[in-house]
């Protein structure tokens, strides 16, 4: 598609701004809602989030690990997912970067009285980041001027983050934060991007992303069992072996 014949809607540009304001809305509306759910439901839903998660994660994981080829199907990238989970959680962890990054969070929880804000802040950030959507959406919104696919994950993300708002509460709006800076760098740096964000690179990103979303299910299920932001680095990894394949 040629830049002169994409679909421009509210603009050029606009994508990652709306995501993060349809994040914001339906956090708000998330806790409103809160205020009239009793508590053993509120426990319910957050334990049925647990279970979607887990299965949006497992199943992120096995379509970008899945290669169809005529009437076979194989898997492919368990060796880079292996390694990538591992060394990535190895750094996290010498990192400490849980703590870290937890850190201003958990100040905010305790100054404002927000009770699990940091929790919330993290799970939330990383269910709105990690995926195809965001890559694509931004990549498309900066290079041919097309916001579509992030106004799509916008509708997505903000009904997401009303039954999100609901369960974890305040840290949900502030994950608008890093999705709009994220998004916003990818739309930013799209010239270069796009040409390597594809394919096989792109199909490895997702699936340690899903990873996480998985990790994060877990702990809807079993609170604080896993520091999903200790393995963040998991996905630095993974562009970093990348890189290298490119000069061998």
């Amino acid at each position: 598609m040629k830049q002169d014949e994409s679909p421009v809607f509210l603009g050029g540009h606009m994508g990652s701004i709306v995501n993060a304001l349809s994040i914001i809305v339906g956090g708000i509306l998330g806790i409103m809602l809160k205020k009239g759910i009793k508590e053993n439901i509120q426990e319910g839903i957050y334990k049925a989030i647990g279970v979607c998660v887990l299965v949006i994660g497992i199943n992120g994981v096995l379509s970008n690990m899945a290669v169809v080829s005529k009437e076979f199907v194989s898997t492919s990238g368990e060796l880079i997912l292996v390694i990538s989970i591992v060394i990535g959680t190895f750094i996290g962890e010498a990192m400490d970067l849980d703590k870290k990054l937890n850190g201003l969070s958990y100040k905010i929880e305790k100054k404002f009285n927000l009770a699990g804000f940091a929790s919330s802040f993290v799970a939330a950030s990383i269910i709105f980041c990690v995926g195809a959507m965001a890559i694509i959406g931004g990549i498309n919104d900066g290079l041919l001027h097309d916001p579509n696919v992030l106004y799509v994950k916008s509708i997505l993300d903000g009904i997401t983050s009303i039954i999100l708002g609901a369960t974890l509460g305040m840290g949900v709006i502030f994950s608008s934060i890093p999705v709009l800076i994220y998004q916003g760098a990818i739309t930013l740096l799209a010239g270069s991007l796009s040409s390597v964000l594809v394919g096989e690179f792109l199909r490895q990103i997702c699936m340690v992303g899903y990873v996480l979303v998985i990790c994060i299910g877990i702990n809807f299920l079993a609170p604080n069992k896993l520091k999903v932001a200790n393995m963040l680095p998991s996905l630095l990894v993974v562009i970093v072996y990348n890189v290298i394949l490119m000069f061998f």
